[in-house]
């Protein structure tokens, strides 16, 4: 009896030491090294980011078989990534944490394999899955074998997308092959100085072209929040970085049969935003060429505190982001004349464009906000394919089955009307305010192609011009032709909106969209 007595404490001691050391990671001196940098350690951001006591770790012995080209003898536990599950505010996630202090992250193929299991385990009980993203690229000691475990991740994040959201946070570089899985995931995270996106490094860069660049200029989160778009929301530390992500989980469902967390507002809160309302009608300038900023009216309507905007330096000429609205979250795309004019060009027809199918793909209505006064003139958005960028957001309006309504604000001139999801796409619900010019061009620029003989021929030509502008104001610069023909459901008073907004909601949430039976629509991409 003494004997199995003994033998049962050895196993359970033996267990103590197997999860202590798998515990260490690369050791406590990297870990050192890590805190240094700003960084936490892998385990660090997961115990930071779930409810505590909540993480359930699978495959903490998992080592690789790889004894090539130098690599020690000694495995190292868990080798290099750490996966399991837990929750957030109580919901279920699935999700994975690199660890740079275990052979710099590199990905072999158990490493690969790991992630592949929690992701198998994400898509079939319907939970989010997370990637916590701290790696040097494939180990290359592995060759192929780290290349196909790069691969065998890239196929599950397409088979999950659209099905259970699918986030990344870059917590330190992320280089090679290893940022296609980041970008095919629905949104991206990076935190400022420590974290790198790129295909190939600096030296590369330098030895092929011999353009010299640093890390930050090639791959920074400023980089890619502003320029490449490949961020959609950069944070200036890990911690406030982890705070977001939790923020923006909790406007997204778990899965695509699901709707997000309904948070409704407390009686203090729904009078203060319900009396904030009057001041929507003084808001805009009374000159329509003055800007405004578009994210002032959407803080006003939506429930107090609730935007949180998605890709805020990238085409800020088009506001996306998520809020609520009587408790319920919905999606925001929106014009924003603060810059630009609130034009559409390239940029930010692909950014509201993905947007709008993600939202689609989730079940989160969406609300547009439009004051556009065109599409971007130029030889270089011309050369860039402004017509087939413009037709993505176009196209993504037209598939979304979600409920979705429209408020004209101020302008909706030509194809941008069309495109800012407008009754004859199938918008649900079109609102404009009575100061809404709704036509093909400004006055000015309608009555200089229509009335050029006329005012050219006229012995007072400015006069002329001032008066026909006039006259075309009061028919076509309003919304009430709109309106005749039923393009607009409503004309309302600013203040009005809010109200309109919520009962539209309301309205549509039982809505249904037959659609023709096929594989996949042709979107051009």
């Amino acid at each position: 009896m003494l004997e199995t007595n003994d033998k049962r404490q050895a196993s359970f001691d033996r267990l103590i030491q197997l999860r202590s050391e798998a515990a260490k990671g690369g050791g406590e001196d990297k870990i050192v090294a890590q805190h240094k940098k700003g960084k936490m350690s892998a385990r660090e951001r997961i115990h930071f980011l779930l409810d505590p006591g909540s993480f359930n770790e699978l495959d903490a012995f998992v080592t690789h078989d790889c004894q090539d080209f130098g690599m020690p003898e000694k495995q190292v536990l868990g080798d290099g990534v750490i996966t399991g599950y837990g929750t957030i505010d109580g919901r279920l996630v699935y999700l994975f944490s690199q660890d740079f202090t275990v052979f710099g992250g590199s990905l072999s193929a158990a490493f690969a394999k790991k992630i592949c299991k929690v992701m198998d385990m994400a898509l079939r009980n319907g939970a989010p899955f997370i990637g916590l993203n701290d790696s040097g690229g494939a180990r290359i000691q592995e060759g192929v074998a780290s290349l196909g475990g790069y691969a065998d991740i890239f196929y599950r994040n397409v088979q999950a997308s659209g099905v259970i959201p699918q986030l990344s946070v870059i917590l330190g570089p992320c280089a090679g092959g290893a940022v296609y899985s980041p970008a095919m995931t629905d949104f991206t995270l990076m935190i400022d100085n420590t974290s790198h996106m790129f295909i190939t490094g600096p030296e590369v860069i330098k030895t092929v072209t011999g353009e010299e660049v640093t890390f930050e200029e090639l791959g920074g989160s400023q980089t890619h929040s502003a320029q490449s778009g490949v961020c959609d929301l950069r944070q200036p530390s890990e911690a406030e970085g982890l705070l977001a992500l939790k923020k923006m989980l909790s406007f997204i469902p778990s899965n695509n049969l699901e709707e997000a967390p309904f948070v409704p507002l407390d009686a203090q809160a729904l009078t203060k935003v319900e009396q904030a309302q009057t001041s929507l009608r003084t808001l805009l300038p009374d000159n329509p060429n003055q800007p405004y900023n578009m994210k002032d009216v959407l803080g006003i309507i939506l429930d107090p505190d609730s935007f949180f905007e998605m890709k805020e330096e990238y085409a800020p000429n088009m506001i996306v982001g998520f809020g609520r609205l009587g408790g319920r979250s919905v999606g925001i795309v929106a014009n924003n004349p603060n810059h630009l004019a609130g034009v559409l060009d390239i940029d930010a027809s692909v950014k509201g464009a993905r947007f709008v199918r993600f939202c689609d793909a989730f079940n989160i209505p969406l609300l547009t906000f439009v004051d556009v006064p065109g599409f971007l003139p130029g030889t270089d958005q011309e050369k860039g394919g402004i017509i087939r960028h413009g037709a993505k957001l176009l196209y993504a309006f037209s598939e979304a089955t979600v409920p979705r309504l429209t408020v004209i604000t101020r302008k909706a001139y030509g194809g941008a009307y069309d495109v800012m999801n407008s009754k004859h796409i199938g918008a649900d619900l079109n609102l404009a305010w009575p100061q809404a010019e709704i036509a093909v061009m400004g006055p000015e620029g309608a009555c200089n192609i229509i009335f050029r003989s006329e005012i050219h021929a006229s012995a007072h030509p400015e006069a002329t011009r001032k008066e026909l502008v006039a006259n075309y104001s009061q028919k076509f610069a309003t919304p009430y032709e709109a309106a005749k023909r039923a393009y607009i459901d409503a004309v309302i008073f600013p203040e009005e909106t809010r109200r309109w907004l919520i009962d539209g909601l309301k309205a549509s949430q039982n809505k249904r969209v037959e659609a023709p039976k096929r594989k996949h629509g042709n979107i051009p991409l």
